[in-house]
């Protein structure tokens, strides 16, 4: 997943969505995005992209009015593999991240709910089994492993779990 549509931009079908990647000038790539519309997946190609005030807007072909991008409010919008952005070593994409499961000297830890996206690091935010909030620093340090296929994540023995204490 590389975005969610949030609303129509403009009368000519320019529909306005949140990013999920880090890198803006990708979108300025895309050939064509994938949505589901009633349980079925389908292509749909892309005509323009614009940045505007750090707003991204898409344009797909055949979708001309204001009444046809806002059949795309609230999808999601995905890029196949070949169109994936590559990234570094342990840097993960947040959609990949996002259910995983947290493992820690072998030991479940609890599932990933959010990533806070900071200036400094990004925060993991963990649920476990209690259902209480575990924040871990999200820095190379602390991470042995990611295997975003099977959605595991395997930390260092020494990661500092931080638990939030408003009980």
């Amino acid at each position: 997943m590389i975005a969610v549509v949030k609303s129509v931009a403009d009368e000519q079908g320019f529909f306005a969505v949140d990013s999920y990647s880090d890198f803006i000038e990708r979108f300025f790539d895309l050939d064509y995005v994938y949505a589901e519309f009633f349980g079925n997946v389908k292509r749909f190609d892309v005509e323009d992209c614009v940045v505007e005030d750090d707003r991204v807007l898409l344009k797909l072909k055949g979708f001309d009015t204001a009444e046809d991008a806002a059949l795309f409010i609230g999808k999601s919008l995905y890029v196949d593999e070949e169109n994936k952005v590559e990234l570094d070593d342990f840097t993960f994409f947040i959609h990949d991240l996002i259910g995983s499961k947290v493992y820690r000297a072998g030991l479940f830890v609890g599932v990933i709910e959010d990533v806070w996206v900071l200036k400094s690091n990004d925060v993991y935010v963990i649920k476990d089994s209690a259902g209480k909030e575990i924040l871990l620093p999200a820095l190379k340090d602390y991470i042995k492993k990611f295997d975003a296929v099977n959605k595991r994540l395997d930390l260092t023995d020494d990661s500092d779990l931080l638990y939030d204490n408003e009980d």
